[in-house]
């Protein structure tokens, strides 16, 4: 490109206004778009010098105002020269007229062009017309000035609220408007007329029924100076009177009068129904209420539009902006102190009444209203509107709000937590569309008492703790308690969904033993959890609560049938598996439980999988949901919870996607997010340790991310997987795709973490050399086994904690316990508590700890640990903590340290990046996971796969 010293330029004018820029050198060769654009605008900063402009293989593309620049105002570099054809010098010469219209001012709206329903331009008819394509191409510029935020457009807004007649296009304007008058009406031209016409809507006096329209002439330059017309004007060519000076208009009257006749196209009906009325000499042409309506909401705005003047009664404009309002009066069925109400299918004694302003209509009122079959009615001195649509609004609005049977707790909790909602559904959103009419929920003190409560723990009464209870409960944890049993009075399920370490295992605890004492339990309770943490269970009711009975229901010696039932029945408690849950449906749903509380209950966030929708159906008197990640994932798992909590609460799951998950995961809508929030929040009660209230006094925490490099080795491996993935990727289905990237992106976190869990071929003998991930946890193992402190290593595949098993024992770390979800009962109990004792000798309690993250990153007591590792990362930041958290909770004495393991280079880095910059969204309410890496563009994933080969370590 340097060696061009002259450049050839040809062009046309695209049918969608944008212009077609093509290059060649003189020797007739086609300079590449891209190099075309660096030196055509290598001076304009607009388009960042060039860096802006759009291009195709065929050419650069301008728009409208860009080619006009380009044109007018090149940025050409000085030291080339530049030769247009003869099509491109004739736009030139185009553009420099409409540049100086522009500058000057001098062009005029187009009134061929706005009767073809579109906004066109042309030059004043003083001037020499532009060609058809310029014109054209003004009227592209103007659009695009126009549209753009600025003085120009505001100045253009202003312009048409002074003269709507600028609004109307087509077939609206009149076929016989000149357009001389045309400007005159959108203000362009002076009106030289003495008067302008004037139509006045007369509303009826008291107890008449007829309304009236007068037509008025106003002095355009004293306006208190009226002259009334009589209604005759409107039937034939009267004689009329007109002020001397008025005379040489007459002709104007005349054009307005049939301008009006056009627009009110029923005024002829009217005429011939007043015809006695007009003879008689009235001014006021009657009409009925029917035709005030119509005149009020179409007649009068497109008389505006044609450039008569119209005076409206002065109520109309409040009128027409009150839109009508649904309030429900919501009472408990009884009047005591305490709510009549249990669970949340309740149903509620309610009255409605429409609130129009401030006009309430109950229902007989709005009833015999309607059949008085009138648009307009003056009730209690105040004018209402009463259309045909409204009462059918009201009634879908009803049927929504109150459900099928009845207004619930349900509808009313959702109506008072979200307040007034409806209007016009919106079109360019996924979302269904609001109520019909705007709804307001008004409740007695008892349930405003009530769901005060529910939004301010703080006012919830608390509890003593239980005579029953061998510990000291936290002040938190009294108020974790009490607030369960509060939900409990009512009927009301509750997810308590505290930080990890924050003891939800002894609130619950602590529930259960008032429930006892209190003597409100007719039948025991279930507790369901993973089957690591049931041990854990079995030991805290030991320790807390002895005077529980407590049944597991586990192992393949389980009991089943009629010797179930009977354990069960002579339990206060029992545990068992999710798992169980589901293969011994039968014996659980048999029985009627006091209380179902889920331990982990994101195990049930798959809504439709047998488990959860066994888990689902049993019968229990009060639902409890123990978590510390509500949302791990996708939006829909907080839906299962709440599913299993107050069944349809949230709605159905589809209502629930196209309402809240499609917003919010994909346009990380900020105003659903609130809503969600506002409607989770009375259910859920979430604290965490860094809550002031909380005053935990937990050493500090802090994490170290420990960036590794790939081995030479590691390196080709990594390149060979993800060149496979691209081979197969464009052949493959949608399913297939997904399936392939999910694959390997599997194989290619296993690789960085150790080449021998892809390649079998890898001899057990110094296998740890191989993996600077290992190699790197040595050496930080070395300096904590020094220090005599303990480690805990989580790692999401088995083959990795084996292989770490191994190295460790070999390097003299032994033994070293492996839990994972093989693991016995038996052993997993085993194992936390030789870890967990002091009294064990050093040389049978382990310094390390290994834990597969699903199986032993939740509901673990492990606090003898200090040090925490993450092998190979989950990219979800709730599940990482939860897992540290079986070290860094209550009984934590020393700092905690973790360190989070990052191949550099790799897609492990680039996540990690993309996490940082998004962690914000998790804390609110949508979580992250894998699966989103599969929507990705092929371009996109080579992006995010591409190994950036300058951290490979190149020793040997």
């Amino acid at each position: 490109m340097n060696a061009v010293l002259e450049m050839f330029l040809t062009g046309e004018r695209l049918s969608d206004g944008h212009f077609l820029i093509k290059a060649a050198s003189p020797q007739g060769e086609a300079i590449p778009p891209g190099e075309a654009a660096s030196v055509l605008f290598a001076w304009d900063d607009r388009s960042f010098y060039g860096t802006f402009i759009e291009t195709t293989e065929n050419g650069l593309l301008l728009g409208p105002m860009d080619a006009l620049s380009f044109f007018t105002q090149p940025h050409w570099l000085s030291h080339l020269s530049y030769e247009l054809s003869p099509e491109l010098s004739q736009y030139q010469q185009v553009a420099q007229r409409i540049w100086q219209a522009l500058c000057t001012g001098a062009y005029l709206p187009n009134l061929c062009e706005w009767k073809q329903g579109r906004v066109g331009w042309k030059l004043p008819d003083t001037e020499e017309p532009l060609p058809l394509e310029g014109e054209r191409w003004l009227s592209d510029v103007l659009a695009e000035l126009l549209s753009q935020p600025g003085g120009a457009q505001y100045a253009w807004q202003n312009l048409q609220r002074h003269y709507p007649a600028l609004l109307v296009h087509g077939e609206e304007i009149a076929a016989d408007m000149n357009e001389a008058d045309w400007l005159q009406a959108i203000g362009l031209l002076p009106d030289d007329s003495p008067f302008r016409t004037c139509l006045q809507l007369v509303e009826p006096e008291d107890g008449e029924s007829k309304w009236g329209i007068k037509l008025l002439l106003q002095d355009r330059e004293q306006s208190e100076r009226l002259t009334e017309l009589p209604a005759a004007v409107w039937s034939a060519e009267a004689d009329l009177s007109l002020p001397d000076d008025w005379e040489a208009y007459r002709h104007r009257l005349s054009r307005d009068v049939q301008r009006c006749r056009e627009i009110l196209v029923w005024l002829p009906e009217a005429i011939a129904q007043a015809d006695h009325v007009i003879r008689a000499g009235s001014a006021i042409l009657p009409i009925t209420n029917e035709l005030a309506w119509t005149f009020l909401t179409e007649g009068s705005l497109q008389l505006v539009k044609a450039g008569i003047h119209v005076w409206l009664p002065a109520w109309w404009e409040q009128v027409r902006r009150t839109k009508p309002r649904l309030r429900l009066h919501v009472s408990s069925r009884t009047g005591g102190q305490t709510p009549a109400f249990f669970g949340i299918g309740q149903l509620m004694d309610f009255q409605w009444k429409l609130a129009v302003g401030a006009l309430e209509l109950d229902e007989q009122e709005f009833l015999a209203l309607l059949e008085q079959k009138q648009r307009l009615l003056k009730v209690r001195g105040e004018w209402v509107q009463l259309t045909p649509g409204l009462f059918a609004q009201l009634q879908e609005t009803l049927r929504q709000t109150t459900g099928k049977h009845g207004l619930s707790l349900r509808e009313v909790m959702k109506l008072h937590l979200l307040g007034a909602t409806g209007g016009d559904a919106d079109a360019e959103t996924d979302t269904p569309s609001p109520l019909p009419l705007p709804v307001e929920v008004e409740v007695n003190r008892q349930l405003f008492q009530f769901l005060s409560q529910l939004q301010d723990t703080g006012r919830i009464p608390l509890i003593d703790p239980p005579a029953g209870f061998a510990g000291t409960l936290r002040s938190y944890q009294r108020e974790g308690s009490s607030w369960l049993l509060f939900l409990r009075k009512y009927g009301l399920g509750a997810c308590l969904a505290d930080d990890m370490g924050l003891g939800k295992t002894i609130q619950f605890i602590t529930y259960l033993l008032a429930v006892k004492e209190q003597g409100i339990a007719s039948a025991p309770s279930l507790l369901i959890c993973p089957t690591s943490v049931i041990g854990n269970w079995q030991k805290e009711l030991e320790r807390f609560a002895p005077t529980l009975s407590v049944y597991v229901h586990y192992s393949a010696s389980r009991k089943k049938g009629q010797a179930f039932w009977q354990a069960a029945e002579q339990a206060d408690v029992v545990i068992t598996s999710y798992s169980l849950a589901f293969l011994d449906e039968s014996e659980l749903d048999a029985v009627g439980w006091d209380t179902i509380c889920l331990d982990e209950a994101q195990h049930i966030k798959n809504a439709q999988t047998k488990q959860a929708t066994a888990i689902r159906k049993l019968n229990g008197r009060h639902r409890i949901a123990l978590t510390g990640t509500p949302i791990e994932n996708r939006l829909r798992e907080l839906w299962s919870i709440y599913d299993f909590l107050n069944p349809g609460y949230l709605g159905t799951l589809q209502d629930f996607s196209q309402r809240y998950v499609l917003p919010i995961e994909r346009d990380h809508d900020q105003e659903r997010i609130a809503e969600i929030q506002r409607l989770i929040q009375p259910f859920l009660l979430r604290r965490v340790k860094t809550d002031p209230q909380i005053q935990l006094d937990l050493p500090e925490k802090s994490e170290i991310k420990e960036y590794v490099p790939l081995t030479a080795e590691q390196g080709a491996l990594y390149e060979t997987l993800i060149q496979r993935m691209f081979d197969r990727l464009d052949e493959s289905s949608p399913m297939q795709r997904r399936g392939l990237i999910l694959t390997t992106l599997t194989r290619l976190k296993q690789l960085c973490d150790h080449p021998a869990l892809i390649d079998r071929s890898v001899v057990a003998a110094g296998e740890e050399k191989r993996s600077p991930k290992v190699e790197r946890l040595l050496e930080l193992l070395q300096e904590i086994r020094e220090k005599k402190e303990r480690s805990l290593i989580f790692t999401q595949y088995i083959e990795m904690g084996r292989l770490l098993q191994r190295v460790l024992e070999r390097e003299g770390y032994g033994p070293v316990f492996y839990l994972n979800g093989s693991t016995p009962k038996e052993q997993r109990d085993e194992m936390i508590a030789r870890f967990q004792d002091p009294e064990t000798p050093d040389e049978q309690r382990p310094s390390v700890f290994l834990l597969s993250l699903r199986a032993g990153g939740t509901g673990l007591n492990l606090t003898a640990a200090n040090h925490v590792f993450h092998i190979d990362r989950w990219w979800n930041p709730a599940v990482e903590n939860q897992a540290t958290d079986r070290a860094y909770r209550i009984g934590q004495e020393r700092n905690v340290q973790v360190y989070k393991f990052i191949s550099l280079g790799t897609i492990e880095e680039r996540i990690d990046e993309m996490m940082e910059r998004k962690l914000h969204l998790s804390q609110q309410i949508v979580g992250n996971g894998d699966n989103w890496i599969t929507e990705l563009s092929t371009e996109e994933l080579r992006e995010l796969f591409l190994l950036r080969r300058e951290w490979l370590e190149l020793k040997g």
